[in-house]
């Protein structure tokens, strides 16, 4: 229900719940990367742990609907809900798992950081963004960042990481841009609860065929107590909390600045993965991040002075 204008304003703590769900939801999304990496390959397959978390986000994505908060679908929006569900649940997971399991905790999550950029390249596209050329600048260099950090792969000291995965992860931030820009419609017209279960049923449902034979015959018991709390982990606490957060937040913030605080993530998964002696930050990554982040502070502050943020991304 819209609010007219002259309505009393609400209450400070409303307008901080979707920046608070931002935060996290990508505090919650920085775990993913040390408890990847942990489980996989050694314990688990991508596609078993895919098909395993994408079951358990389903389970969690129905709970709504016994409290009678799951809306009725027009059959028209069916297809762009399975698109987001190839998009969020089958490509974005998918791809990022791949990735994580071919390359370090503090690698993948600094690649996570070119999202921003790609979120503001396919809103230009969309047409709710203009690109200026401070931000054309911010673009190339934010890019330039990147690309180097998945260059460097195959030359790291670490044998865990690849530019095979490097690339998938990429794979993975560009999924969740799509998501992000052409989905938003769907998070205004109907509500989060409706959206997930949608997709993640989608979801499940695609992957089920490839991964139900290894959910069903694998050995869990074989795990030491370190990979069972992970996994406990990834399916209880890092499925549904953190998507559903995201969501929220996307319903009522634009997409670039949604995607802005994807920052968080490298600095949190780094932080975990020294905590968990994973992986150390090299200084030509470091350097590089330095790099992303530069060019993503050009792109921010090209919408400070006109001030006319709200009115091109709306």
């Amino acid at each position: 229900m819209s609010i007219s204008r002259s309505s009393p304003p609400r209450p400070h703590h409303f307008t901080l719940l979707p920046y608070l769900a931002l935060v996290g939801c990508n505090l919650l999304w920085a775990v993913d990367y040390p408890l990847y990496h942990i489980l996989m390959p050694h314990y688990i397959s991508p596609t078993l742990l895919l098909t395993a978390a994408l079951l358990s986000t389903t389970i969690f994505a129905l709970i709504p609907a016994f409290g009678g908060h799951i809306s009725r679908v027009e059959r028209k929006d069916i297809p762009i809900l399975f698109g987001a569900a190839l998009l969020l649940g089958v490509i974005h997971k998918g791809t990022l798992m791949l990735g994580v399991s071919r390359t370090s905790p503090v690698d993948g999550s600094i690649i996570n950081t070119i999202g921003p950029l790609v979120v503001l390249g396919l809103s230009v596209i969309k047409g709710v963004d203009k690109l200026t050329p401070k931000r054309v600048v911010g673009l190339l260099i934010g890019l330039s960042g990147a690309l180097a950090v998945i260059l460097m792969g195959d030359h790291s000291s670490s044998e865990a990481v690849t530019t095979e995965g490097n690339l998938f992860v990429v794979c993975a931030v560009v999924a969740t841009a799509l998501y992000t820009v052409f989905l938003k419609n769907m998070l205004v017209k109907y509500n989060v609860a409706t959206v997930l279960l949608w997709v993640y049923a989608i979801s499940t449902i695609v992957v089920l065929p490839f991964g139900v034979d290894e959910v069903l015959h694998y050995d869990f018991s074989a795990w030491d107590h370190r990979a069972t709390l992970c996994f406990v982990i990834v399916m209880c606490l890092l499925t549904y909390l953190p998507n559903a957060l995201y969501n929220y937040a996307l319903h009522h913030i634009e997409p670039f600045r949604t995607s802005i605080f994807s920052y968080i993530q490298p600095v949190a998964a780094t932080i975990i993965s020294a905590l968990l002696k994973l992986d150390t930050l090299r200084l030509p990554v470091l350097c590089f991040a330095v790099v992303i982040f530069v060019g993503i502070g050009i792109v921010l502050s090209s919408y400070r002075p006109a001030r006319r943020s709200d009115n091109l991304l709306k």
